[in-house]
């Protein structure tokens, strides 16, 4: 009898190195280990410990036909975005940088100041994307800003996606300074057309090439196949075969995927995104098919008090069903012990609930909205951003739904509020969970193996009880 096809799919985390074994061939998951992510020392110890707690499962590992890995260790991956005009190619940029998985950590517009040049350099990033211009458009002020950041003294590899006429003197200006250059295609040629997929293969591959070596993980090359990409890319990836299917097999259609993580909240939506009312007109950067968008102060445990600002304690409270000073105490006790898990009725109400703000905020911020402006032939609704009123599928991931036991409140919290009508969030999905963490998996066979990483997402995919669920964020569970 032949052996069966077997995938082993490993996520080099900031915490633990997460391992999936896979049977393509039964599109199942055979075993799952996992072990710190030793990355101050050597990766590969983290490794061997989850391949030892793998084995402890399934007994003697095969002969693997795909080893593959993603990797958000050492806080994943850090980019700093500059370009022209902060509504257009700045954003144009800081699209391309969240859907290749980078962690955003300081966006540029204009000619950069030598406070922002000092600011850059302080930042450390692991890349840097320099964009600014269209193709015949302004040329000027991305050759400075790549003389003012050559003479920084950064050491990180650059990516430059602006005006091509200016592209040739700018890589000679950052190889003269004795960096590593990339050009690619210019994240806007033409005004308010998008052109991000390039910039976004470019981050990948540098990732591969250089960043991986720069976090330890290239020690582990003798084990892997290759480290494809950042772990939310590889999200994004397993979010879109969902939703897109293969040539042979259809997907999900149009769907949202929402990681709720102690620091961040990720929020990933492939879906087109065009009005759906009638009469309504679209204003703003065409919407990328596959958008993700990270909120870095909306995090369970890094991101609390980002929540509770937005939206305030005495409504947390409420909405876990206890008394204002109990909810202190229980928050207090978080902030004090980062790593805490819920251990109490109390602190699972709390949990609960702040989940529930994040995953609301999140989904407000990543959706589209509507408003009316007066123009001389009368009212007219304007939208900004995607509409995702009609989005059948919402897929909830991470710790705060594998391990909770009220994951359809939570993730009901995306749906549409009907209090906030000009938000254009899902009015009626069904809520998924990815109770394995398959996500990841799935994204990094969709080029090698898309057929059964296709099934293995759906078949693993988890229906909850609409009827556990709520509109909006609200009252508690």
């Amino acid at each position: 009898m032949s052996q069966p096809s077997t995938a082993l799919l490993i996520d080099f985390g900031s915490t633990y190195t997460k391992l999936r074994a896979l049977d393509l061939d039964a599109a199942k998951v055979i075993g799952s280990g996992q072990g710190p992510s030793t990355i101050a020392t050597d990766i590969t110890e983290g490794l061997h410990a989850a391949l030892a707690d793998l084995e402890t499962q399934i007994g003697a590992l095969p002969e693997f036909q795909f080893r593959l890995a993603s990797s958000s260790a050492a806080g994943g991956l850090r980019m700093v975005a500059v370009g022209l005009v902060r509504e257009l190619t700045v954003e144009a940029a800081r699209r391309a940088a969240l859907g290749a998985g980078a962690k955003l950590i300081g966006a540029f517009a204009y000619q950069l100041t030598a406070a922002d040049v000092a600011e850059i350099t302080a930042l450390n990033p692991d890349i840097l994307l320099l964009a600014g211009g269209t193709d015949g458009g302004n040329d000027q002020v991305i050759r400075a800003n790549a003389a003012a950041l050559a003479a920084a003294g950064l050491s990180c590899p650059m990516i430059i996606a602006g005006n091509r006429v200016a592209a040739d003197e700018v890589s000679a200006t950052f190889a003269a300074a004795g960096l590593n250059v990339v050009v690619t295609e210019n994240v806007m040629p033409e005004f308010n057309s998008l052109n991000i997929e390039p910039a976004r293969a470019a981050i990948r591959q540098e990732f591969i090439d250089r960043i991986v070596h720069a976090k330890g993980i290239d020690k582990a090359r003798g084990m892997l196949d290759q480290v494809l990409m950042p772990t939310p890319a590889a999200v994004l990836e397993g979010a879109r075969l969902l939703a897109d299917g293969t040539a042979d097999t259809q997907g999900l259609g149009p769907l949202v995927v929402i990681d709720v993580g102690g620091a961040t909240t990720d929020v990933h939506s492939i879906a087109d995104g065009a009005p759906t009312g009638g009469g309504v007109v679209e204003h703003g950067l065409p919407e990328p098919h596959a958008k993700r968008t990270v909120e870095g102060d909306l995090g369970m445990r890094h991101g609390l008090a980002g929540i509770i600002d937005a939206v305030g304690a005495e409504g947390l409270a409420q909405s876990a069903g206890l008394e204002r000073s109990l909810f202190d105490d229980v928050v207090s006790a978080i902030a004090s012990d980062l790593e805490r898990l819920p251990a109490t009725e109390e602190e699972q109400a709390v949990d609960g609930a702040i989940a529930r703000a994040a995953v609301s905020l999140a989904m407000t911020r990543h959706a589209g909205s509507t408003h009316v402006v007066q123009t001389v032939t009368g009212p007219s609704v304007i939208q900004e951003g995607k509409d995702l009123g009609t989005v059948a599928t919402i897929i909830g991931t991470g710790g705060v739904f594998a391990h909770g036991d009220n994951s359809a409140r939570i993730l009901g919290a995306a749906l549409a509020d009907p209090g906030e009508p000009e938000s254009l969030r899902p009015a009626a999905a069904t809520l998924m969970l990815d109770a394995d963490y398959l996500l990841y998996a799935v994204g990094l066979l969709a080029e090698v193996a898309p057929e059964a990483a296709l099934r293995l997402g759906r078949d693993n995919l988890k229906t909850l009880d609409a009827k556990e669920a709520r509109h909006g964020f609200g009252s508690a569970a």
